[in-house]
């Protein structure tokens, strides 16, 4: 059979789903970094396997697919091997209709309106993990991605309608997400959806006796609205939104399920050391030292990865330099 190949950003929600759904199904991958921050996700040679310029895209074999959902759905009808597990039950079944719904429910929440509001709006946060200056740097970035939209249309005649659309889109997103508003209407939104799964997850608590395994969401096995469900949580854990939502006595089930979560293997694999899911709009002057290309063995990931790197140790040494002379000034002072 042809190999999978996956094009994706690895701080990207979708694609955060995409990756979850592939190593829960334990299936070989072969994984493209589509660096957002340098904007690769715009160029020509992007735009044209994807029109909507989005990650994730699979491809295999001939097949090209965009969209996190579809992809998941190609991929539990394409590998149907009894060694693959599955993660939608049998249509017909009884769980069948309760993952779907689930999947469905939790795949409608305007992820990324949370994601860019809570940036703008750091103020309808707790606990956040994102930067103080990435407000002000999310808002340049998103101004530079538009005339850089508008160039590329340009530029390119064959993709024109492509850009355009997507510059449009973009204009109405910004408009959305920095409105309070609206904001707070859909956290309000999301408050009623976690509360429909803290009532689904407590009836499986009942369900279960004392001495079994415990449930997930839709039953004893993990299912593709435990991956939608995973991916939020620990999205919304970053975003500065889970004390809201769940802890101190509020949702216990939630909050017995995310930790539960974060010590699974397939989600540890994929999400356990994704610590910063913003670094776009946090560092996006670092990525842009690299050229932008196309992905080759040795392109623009690895040396992003390297500039890291290397700052980081620089970091790390020049701190640990001033916390000895910090000791050595203490230790002159109390010895005098």
């Amino acid at each position: 059979m042809a190999p999978l190949v996956l094009y994706h950003w690895t701080q990207s929600f979708s694609s955060q789903k995409v990756r979850l759904a592939i190593a829960e199904k334990a299936l070989k991958c072969e994984e493209h970094d589509v660096n957002l921050p340098l904007s690769e996700h715009n160029e020509p040679w992007f735009m044209r396997l994807s029109s909507s310029g989005e990650v994730p895209v699979l491809i295999h074999g001939e097949n090209i697919i965009c969209e996190a959902t579809q992809i998941i759905d190609y991929l539990e009808a394409t590998f149907v091997d009894e060694e693959v597990p599955r993660l939608m039950p049998e249509e017909g079944s009884m769980y069948y209709p309760r993952v779907q719904h689930y999947r469905e429910l939790l795949d409608s929440l305007p992820m990324d309106a949370y994601t860019h509001g809570c940036i703008l709006h750091p103020e309808l946060t707790v606990d956040s993990m994102i930067p103080a200056y990435a407000t002000s740097r999310i808002r340049s970035q998103i101004s530079n991605t538009e005339s850089e939209l508008k160039k590329l249309a340009e530029e390119n005649p064959d993709l024109q309608d492509a850009y355009i659309a997507k510059q449009k889109r973009l204009k109405s997103k910004l408009l959305d997400h920095d409105n309070i508003k609206y904001l707070k209407k859909i956290l309000d939104e999301l408050e009623k959806v976690l509360d429909q799964v803290e009532t689904e997850l407590q009836r499986r608590n009942e369900e279960t006796p004392e001495d079994e395994n415990q449930p997930w969401l839709c039953g004893d096995f993990f299912s593709l609205a435990d991956v939608s469900l995973a991916v939020t949580l620990h999205r919304l854990k970053f975003l500065g939104l889970a004390r809201r939502n769940w802890g101190n006595g509020k949702r216990p089930n939630l909050e017995a399920y995310y930790e539960r979560v974060l010590k699974r293997k397939a989600f540890y694999k994929v999400l356990g050391h994704v610590n910063n899911i913003l670094i776009s709009a946090v560092l996006p002057t670092a990525f842009r030292v690299a050229k932008k290309r196309a992905p080759r063995v040795l392109g623009t990931t690895l040396l992003v990865s390297m500039l890291a790197g290397m700052g980081y140790l620089a970091f790390m040494c020049l701190r640990k330099r001033f916390a000895n002379m910090m000791l050595s000034i203490r230790t002159r002072q109390n010895y005098f």
